[in-house]
């Protein structure tokens, strides 16, 4: 899919910063088949990362009204909108153009709706046939490093509707053994790194793993413990009738009964405490572990899925009071509030003891001793490798953080090379039929794509509103300098206080003092032109 105009109405969760926007993306005659994300640049508080919330709660209330069975509820039901896209359709050789809507009627309350443009006509789909849910987004992954909780209301909500029917299932024996259907949007962060890396270097390619740690110290999973006990004091006692509480404390699905039992036959050993009903699995990785990984779980995706799934029961280790709490901030302030974190010993299901092979056969590297930048790049790769079929949709916001300015240069060229079960980005194949929205406060990334695919955000002074614009320079290929006197007004790119002391030389009529100072500052052009002025006092002194 690719987007190509997203008209922001009103957006109360965002105070009304975003209320009016109507940004253009994309032509309409934008190829389906190309991975060209699009990046969103500009300074802090420009309305970058709401715009990617907006983009997900316009995208979840679409969901919820058409596939209702995966995304039970909505962030933002008061959101007005419209985005445009293409999307390819089944049996199909030329895209769609889609129309997404929420606008007002009067005085009856909005609705969602989806068009599909025919013969240059908005024609009305039916929101509630399968033909309408495939012009639908397969996937929406949100991305954040962690510390940006706009990105993920939407998300948090999504997680919320899917922990409670899993709750109402677990207890209704005639429901217990139904499967429960996953989300379409899916949230990336800090808390998921080791259920994406172990997911993927358990069930990804051997292309695949290299590629995730290719910059690391490591080379491959050697050895973690999984821990998952049920009946911990910090866990919430289910009250159920009699002969049906299988459990003393949590009461799962059959879905996540048999996960239980796949990861004990996976297991190169195991213990069952029955007192706090815990199980601990040690899993030594090789071939044959991958092996029978793969005859329980189709694809890494599907293993990440179970995994955090069995995660998402950390929430019953925080108490209800906190819980109830956040629910009702989230509804009425549209403010995604950290749930608490439960400690270790706490959590219902925990990693341990994740060992990787050290490089060159140099012993074993413990997972915590990683850096925040290792962490996040295999995390974003191993990601976008389990996300590697039609019609996903990436909102990153800020993906490359904690990276090193080398690692930021190619980010880019990683994502687009980047081998998956169904061949790399860049090429014709299943993974490049997706869009992708990041954004950014670096001009690396800028750098490696042409200025339409660069928006600059920026916030009127004077009306408070945001305004986005495309590059006045080509962006592709310039210096980082231009990107950021473009993007972000500064010039020269220097510090504050080395820009200080070079602006009081330039004021000087004393070339000696000139020359003195210059010997404290790095090479930049600021420097040739002191130099320069220190010659042209020295020619009118005739010195």
């Amino acid at each position: 899919m690719k987007l190509l105009r997203v008209h922001i109405i009103t957006a109360k969760s965002c105070g009304g910063l975003l209320d009016g926007l109507d940004v253009r993306l994309r032509g309409s005659s934008t190829s389906v088949n190309d991975f060209e994300p699009l990046c969103l640049i500009g300074p802090n508080g420009a309305g970058k990362s709401q715009l990617i919330q907006v983009i997900a709660e316009a995208f979840q209330s679409l969901l919820h009204a058409a596939v209702p069975d995966e995304e039970r509820a909505e962030g933002n039901e008061n959101l007005l909108f419209e985005i445009e896209y293409l999307i390819s359709e089944p049996n199909h050789d030329k895209p769609v153009h889609v129309r997404a809507r929420r606008l007002a009627q009067g005085r009856k309350k909005a609705v969602v709706g989806l068009d599909r443009k025919v013969d240059g006509d908005w024609l009305e789909c039916d929101l509630t046939s399968a033909a309408t849910a495939a012009l639908l987004p397969t996937k929406v992954v949100g991305y954040t490093s962690g510390a940006n909780e706009t990105l993920s209301l939407p998300f948090l909500v999504s997680r919320s509707g899917y922990a409670e029917e899993v709750g109402r299932r677990a207890l209704n024996e005639s429901t217990r053994a139904d499967p429960v259907p996953d989300t379409r949007l899916m949230l990336i962060d800090y808390g998921t790194h080791l259920e994406v890396l172990v997911a993927n270097l358990l069930l990804g390619a051997l292309e695949e793993r290299d590629a995730l740690l290719s910059d690391a110290r490591v080379q491959d999973l050697h050895s973690f413990r999984c821990v998952i006990q049920l009946a911990h004091s910090a866990a919430p006692k289910a009250a159920a009738k009699k002969g049906r509480n299988r459990r003393k404390g949590i009461q799962l699905t059959g879905e996540l009964e048999l996960y239980l039992d796949q990861l004990q036959r996976c297991a190169t050993s195991f213990h069952y405490e029955p007192t706090s009903d815990s199980y601990t699995f040690d899993f030594f990785v090789t071939e044959e572990t991958r092996k029978a990984f793969s005859s329980f779980w189709s694809s890494a995706l599907a293993l990440y899925a179970a995994l955090h799934k069995l995660a998402m029961l950390n929430d019953l280790a925080i108490p209800k009071a906190a819980r109830d709490r956040f629910k009702r901030e989230t509804q009425l302030r549209k403010f995604a509030s950290r749930l608490p974190e439960p400690q270790d010993e706490d959590k219902v299901f925990r990693f341990e003891r994740v060992v990787f092979d050290a490089q060159g056969g140099r012993g074993t590297v413990d997972y915590v001793s990683l850096s925040d930048g290792e962490h996040q790049q295999a995390q974003l790769l191993g990601t976008m490798c389990m996300v590697s079929f039609p019609q996903a949709l990436f909102l990153l916001d800020e993906p490359e953080s904690h990276f090193n300015p080398k690692w930021r240069v190619k980010l880019i060229s990683k994502v687009l090379d980047l081998p998956t079960a169904t061949g790399r980005r860049k090429d014709a194949s299943p993974a490049s039929m997706q869009d992708c929205l990041l954004t950014t406060h670096s001009p690396f990334v800028p750098s490696d794509m042409a200025k339409e695919r660069v928006l600059i955000f920026s916030k009127n002074s004077e009306t408070g509103k945001i305004e986005v614009r495309h590059p006045n320079v080509e962006t592709f290929g310039t210096t980082f300098d231009a990107i950021l006197g473009e993007c972000f007004d500064i010039r020269p790119p220097i510090s504050d206080v080395p820009k200080a002391v070079i602006d009081e030389l330039k004021a000087s009529y004393d070339p000696k003092a000139i020359q003195e100072r210059m010997q404290d500052l790095g090479d930049s052009v600021e420097k040739i032109m002191l130099a320069d002025r220190v010659r042209q006092l020295q020619r009118q002194s005739g010195d």
